[in-house]
C-alpha cells in the first residue's frame, strides 16, 4: 500500500500527534502541575473570529495515564488515541463512549511502572489503515482495518530509532516524522540508544532522510494548508519553541526560524503536539495550554484545559478541537475550520 495520501487524506494527516514534556524534558503526567479550570485567554480581538465568545473546553472521557496522538476516524466517527504510560491504544465516541482498540500498542515492554512505552502519533492513511508510532519498539508500524500490525520504518541508517513520536504526510505525498528518546528510559544516555541524534525524517521509497538534528527534542510536526511550511515542536526547558521551515518540492527543508517561543514562559506544558487549521492558523500545545497563533507567529490566545494538554487535533464535523491532556480527553468548538 502506498504511503501517498489523497488530498483529503493529507490535510486530516498532517497535523497529527507528539509527546509531552515536563522541565527535565522528560514527560510528565502529574495532574498536581495542571492548570486549576479551563478557559479562553484572549490576548488579540482577532480570537473572537476563531474561538466564539462564550466557547467552553468540555470533558470527554477520563481516567487514562497519559493520553496522546489525537486522530480522527473518519469511518468510524469517533477519535483515536495513545495513553503512552498505559500502553494502550484506545478510541472514544462524541459522547464519551471509550473501547480498548489494542493493548501493549507501543510493544511489548520491561520498562518500569510510568514509563513511556505506548503508542503516541497516529496518522491516517489512504485505504482506511493508520499509521502509529510506537515507543516500546522504536518503530513506526500500519494497523489494518483487522488491527494486524505490519512495519513501516525502524531504522535509519542501519541503527534502530529512538522512539518515534509525531508523523505526517508531506506535500509530496512522503512520510515525515520526528524521533526524540521519550522511549527510552535513560533518554539520551540510555544504552540501547543507537543514533547519536534526536532527529526528524523524511521517509519515501523506503528510505529514510534526515532532515533535523539540531533540536534536542524534536516532537509535533504539520505542514501549513499549501505545504510550503513545516512546524516542528521542540519539548527542552530551555529552548521552548516551534520552529517554522520553508519546504522544497524534493521534500528537503531550509530557512529554519523560531515561529512561537514560550522559553520565558513558566506556566505549566511544554511545546508538543500542534495542529493546522484552513486559513493556516496553528495551535500548538505550549506552557498555559493551547495557544493560538496567525500563520505569522502572532498569539492571539490560549485555550486552557483542567490539565496540561499534550496534543490537539480535530474532530466531529472539522470545527470541533479535541485535546489530550494528561489523564482526559477535552473538546471545544471552534468557529474555524481544521485542515
Amino acid at each position: 500500500m502506498t504511503l501517498r495520501s489523497t488530498a483529503v487524506l493529507f490535510a486530516l494527516g498532517a497535523v497529527v500527534a507528539g509527546c509531552g514534556g515536563s522541565p527535565d524534558s522528560t514527560p510528565s503526567a502529574d495532574p498536581a502541575s495542571s492548570p486549576a479550570e479551563s478557559s479562553v485567554v484572549r490576548l488579540d480581538p482577532a480570537l473572537d473570529a476563531i474561538v466564539p465568545p462564550g466557547a467552553e473546553v468540555e470533558k470527554v472521557a477520563d481516567g487514562f495515564q497519559f493520553t496522546e496522538g489525537p486522530l480522527w476516524h473518519p469511518g468510524e466517527n469517533r477519535l483515536w488515541f495513545s495513553d503512552v504510560v498505559g500502553n494502550v491504544l484506545r478510541a472514544v465516541t462524541p459522547d464519551g463512549e471509550v473501547e480498548v482498540l489494542l493493548e501493549e500498542s507501543g510493544g511489548p515492554s520491561t520498562a518500569p511502572p510510568g514509563s513511556y512505552i505506548g503508542s503516541n502519533g497516529l496518522l491516517f492513511e489512504e485505504g482506511g489503515s493508520v499509521l502509529m508510532t510506537q515507543h516500546a519498539s522504536r518503530r513506526i508500524v500500519r494497523v489494518g482495518p483487522d488491527r494486524e500490525l505490519s512495519v513501516v520504518v525502524d531504522r535509519h541508517d542501519g541503527k534502530r530509532l529512538n522512539s518515534p513520536n509525531d508523523l505526517a504526510f508531506g506535500p509530496d505525498g512522503a512520510l515525515y516524522f520526528t524521533d526524540p528518546p521519550f522511549g527510552l528510559v535513560g533518554q539520551d544516555e540510555d544504552p540501547e540508544k543507537e543514533l547519536e541524534v534526536n532527529g526528524v525524517y523524511r521517509f519515501a521509497s523506503g528510505e529514510t532522510t534526515l532532515l533535523i538534528d539540531d533540536l534536542g527534542r524534536p516532537n509535533g510536526i504539520a505542514f501549513s494548508p499549501d505545504g510550503r511550511t513545516m512546524y516542528v515542536s521542540n519539548t527542552e526547558a530551555s529552548r521552548k519553541v516551534v520552529m517554522a521551515y520553508d519546504v522544497a518540492p524534493d521534500g528537503t527543508v531550509s530557512n529554519a526560524r523560531v515561529f512561537a517561543d514560550g522559553t520565558a514562559d513558566d506556566s505549566p506544558g511544554m511545546p508538543d503536539g500542534l495542529k493546522v487549521d484552513t486559513d493556516g492558523n496553528v495551535y500548538a500545545t505550549m506552557p498555559g495550554g493551547v495557544w493560538v497563533l496567525t500563520p505569522e507567529g502572532r498569539h492571539l490566545g490560549t485555550i486552557r484545559a483542567p490539565e496540561v494538554a499534550a496534543n490537539v487535533g480535530w474532530g466531529d464535523n472539522g470545527h470541533s478541537l479535541y485535546i489530550t491532556a494528561e489523564t482526559g480527553i477535552y473538546r471545544i468548538r471552534l468557529s474555524t475550520r481544521g485542515f
